[in-house]
């Protein structure tokens, strides 16, 4: 890429790539000129002139979405909105957005979209124990079921440890009908289906089944030692601080922990979370991280990241009573 104060030249290696960074009746080449306003953008073959205020910031994200269709990323709404973000941040988005976690069952690759979906992975590659706090929408229990496939395709760990509080039941689970299975289903269901994406639904019946995986609610954990485990504690906000320190008491030798929460979702009576303030508590301890997820990282619908963008900007979680049950984080 060459450059002067104006002007910013970029030359795409190749013309079928040139397709796929514009999109289909270049709409990605429109939705960029509508994020610069302010510069004009001229193509000719694999030449991309651009001109204008911003002209050294669309170079670059002309220059990261060649890296990323060069590595096959699809270049969806979605990733083009994030790249363009993420450039607009002074990130990487060809580095943020390819790095592959695990093969799902129906051959797609599980990848990072958010730069701090990136941080979250890479706490939980790098640290025994690892805090994934941030709202709905976000990753934080997908990413870490994903991550726990990958430990047990690479034979990191022997088993995965699937666990949550039943705090819409009070823990108290005997006067529900069924077997065990049969009564933390509904509180469990959103981390079964991150499995099943994972590794398809015959897959996941046979790990259950076979105990590879196993689901429990939390109070089941006490008195247990985790050794050899990919162990993830979802919806954490809804422990006390007696079941957060029980829970972390649990850690074996050769095992790797998860602990996903929103602390703008707490249903624990008297709003004794044990996710709240933990950071203060365990911050110097070594092999242990905590990443905060926010608006930015979530990777639903877009009004999902508008709406929890707005709850930020309020500073409150309004609109009580809220209906309790059992959000896919």
């Amino acid at each position: 890429m060459s450059t002067t104060t104006q002007i910013v030249t970029v030359v795409v290696p190749g013309t079928h790539l040139m397709s796929t960074i514009l999109g289909e009746r270049d709409q990605n080449l429109r939705a960029i000129e509508d994020e610069f306003p302010q510069t004009s953008i001229l193509v000719r073959g694999n030449e991309v002139t651009i001109e204008g205020s911003s002209a050294a910031l669309v170079g670059k994200v002309f220059e990261e979405l060649t890296t990323l269709v060069q590595a096959g990323q699809n270049l969806d709404t979605a990733t083009l909105s994030r790249a363009i973000g993420m450039v607009r941040a002074d990130q990487r988005p060809s580095v943020v957005l390819t790095q592959d976690i695990v093969r799902m069952s129906g051959g797609r690759t599980v990848r990072a979209k958010t730069s701090g979906q990136r941080r979250y992975v890479d706490a939980i590659r790098d640290n025994v124990v690892t805090f994934g706090v941030g709202p709905a929408g976000t990753g934080k229990s997908w990413l870490a079921v994903a991550m726990a496939v990958q430990a047990l395709n690479s034979k990191a760990v022997q088993r995965i440890i699937l666990t949550r509080p039943a705090v819409e039941a009070g823990e108290r689970l005997g006067f529900l009908p069924g077997d065990l299975a049969a009564k933390i289903d509904p509180y469990l269901r959103p981390l079964y289906d991150a499995l099943h994406d994972m590794v398809g639904a015959e897959q996941a019946k046979s790990m259950l089944e076979r105990q590879i995986v196993e689901v429990a609610p939390l109070a089941f954990m006490r008195g247990r030692t985790l050794n050899n485990s990919f162990v993830i504690l979802d919806v954490a906000q809804n422990t006390t601080p007696e079941q957060m320190k029980m829970f972390l008491t649990r850690i074996g030798f050769g095992s790797k922990v998860v602990v996903t929460g929103d602390v703008s979702q707490i249903d624990v009576p008297d709003g004794r979370s044990g996710l709240v303030n933990l950071e203060r508590t365990l911050g110097g301890v070594d092999d242990l991280a905590f990443v905060y997820l926010d608006g930015s990282d979530v990777v639903r619908h877009r009004i999902v990241a508008d709406i929890v963008a707005a709850y930020e900007r309020s500073g409150s979680d309004a609109g009580k009573p809220r209906r309790r049950g059992t959000d896919r984080g």
